[in-house]
């Protein structure tokens, strides 16, 4: 079997990797020319965690990483309201990290370009169009370089190109913009002294909705008895409701900007993380709205699916984007593996181990991108919506501790 992927982020590189475990040929297809770390912190949950080390990974992100031991809600003048253990301190085999989405994506492409071979993954190669027969599914690409046109053909191909997701569009031509919170995002990194464990995630929510989340995402800067600390403030500033214009995940924006929405609100600047110097003292702050979308009937048709945020965008407020795409990933992988050498290339094959892997996954995210939704407009008790958050999404502990691998040689025994 023959797979192409469009899209070299977390969860398509993942999927390479879980692809090629399983014995199935990959190519990436990835439109940027050179694929550089960018972005800020993001969080791995245990159960993506779980599925990077099973894929032999464990040691690269424990040096890259931040194995979070807490999230510690405040209130806006840094009052600590209550503690709540993750990760291995709360009782999962896993731990959680908290890293740098750029360094992640680099420690995937390493990893695929090392078992794969440096031509697995093609850069500066658009997804433009594809036309799907019994055959095969042949892949219209566009050089970015060069501008040349030409085509690939596979026996499936898997749409992990993000937001702004072009096989999505195909898809699902008629599909509407984005869904907007009404929330703006601002997000930067800033080298400051450790605070708390060291591990600490502090989550800081103030009057009018303003919420605050910074925590550590280098092992190599705590090797130096610093931290390199994520953090995110979360403005409402408008109604909820279709997003007008698109959405730019790398837009700069000036640190006054966010000090002066800072100063609408009283006694932000209390909190004993000096939120000003955190603002002011690191590298570019990125600015972009908090959206997603409505959940799919269906993601994908014959030899095309869907995977991670080109499937199912979410508010990052579960902390569970990326998450959500690497369990994507494995499951895929699980569910293709399962198939027998016998059923390659077949359509009927084929579809069966698509629809198999979008049920799964399109029920457990649907119930993601609900639970994220509840958790931004939530205003009860903040340890209640927590745990409501864990079940709405299966991540109980004893639940993840207890189901199966979904490595794909699991798949091929079951066979």
């Amino acid at each position: 079997m023959k797979v192409l992927i469009a899209g070299a982020g977390i969860g398509g590189l993942t999927a390479a990797l879980s692809l090629a475990e399983a014995g199935i040929e990959v190519t990436v297809l990835e439109s940027v020319r050179e694929i550089r770390p960018l972005g800020v912190g993001i969080n791995l949950q245990p159960h993506a965690v779980r599925e990077l080390i099973e894929l032999g990974l464990g040691e690269a992100l424990a040096a890259t990483g931040i194995a979070t031991a807490e999230h510690v809600y405040t209130d806006e003048r840094g009052g600590i309201l209550f503690r709540e253990p993750r990760g291995a301190a709360a009782g999962y085999h896993w731990p959680q990290y908290s890293i740098h989405r750029g360094e992640l994506q680099l420690l995937l492409l390493e990893a695929v370009r090392e078992r794969l071979g440096q031509a697995a993954v093609r850069t500066g190669t658009r997804v433009v169009d594809f036309t799907v027969d019994s055959d095969a599914v042949c892949v219209q690409l566009v050089d970015r370089a060069s501008g040349v046109r030409s085509e690939l053909t596979a026996d499936l191909l898997v749409g992990a190109d993000g937001l702004h997701s072009a096989v999505r569009a195909r898809l699902h031509p008629s599909e509407g913009p984005l869904l907007w919170s009404g929330v703006r995002m601002y997000r930067g990194t800033a080298e400051a002294a450790t605070f708390l464990t060291g591990r600490s995630a502090v989550i800081a929510q103030g009057a009018g909705g303003l919420t605050f989340l910074a925590y550590p995402i280098s092992q190599r800067v705590a090797e130096r008895g610093r931290a390199l600390v994520n953090w995110v403030f979360q403005v409402p500033i408008a109604e909820p409701g279709p997003l007008a214009g698109e959405a730019d995940w790398n837009s700069p924006a000036d640190p006054a900007e966010l000090l002066d929405h800072l100063d609408q609100f009283d006694g932000w600047r209390d909190h004993w993380l000096d939120l000003p110097a955190l603002i002011g003292g690191g590298g570019p702050i990125l600015r972009f709205p908090m959206v997603d979308r409505d959940p799919l009937p269906s993601w994908g048709a014959d030899r095309v699916t869907l995977l991670g945020d080109a499937a199912h965008p979410m508010y990052p407020v579960g902390a569970n984007g990326a998450s959500q795409a690497i369990v994507d990933a494995r499951v895929l992988a699980y569910r293709l593996a399962g198939m027998g050498e016998s059923a390659v290339g077949q359509l009927a094959d084929v579809r069966g181990a698509l629809t198999t892997y979008e049920q799964e996954r399109a029920a457990a995210t649907a119930a993601v991108v609900e639970a994220n939704r509840v958790m931004l407009s939530a205003d009860g008790a903040l340890s209640t919506v927590t745990d409501d958050y864990r079940r709405a999404t299966g991540a109980e502990v004893e639940r993840l501790n207890g189901r199966a691998s979904l490595a794909p040689r699991a798949a091929r025994n079951a066979v």
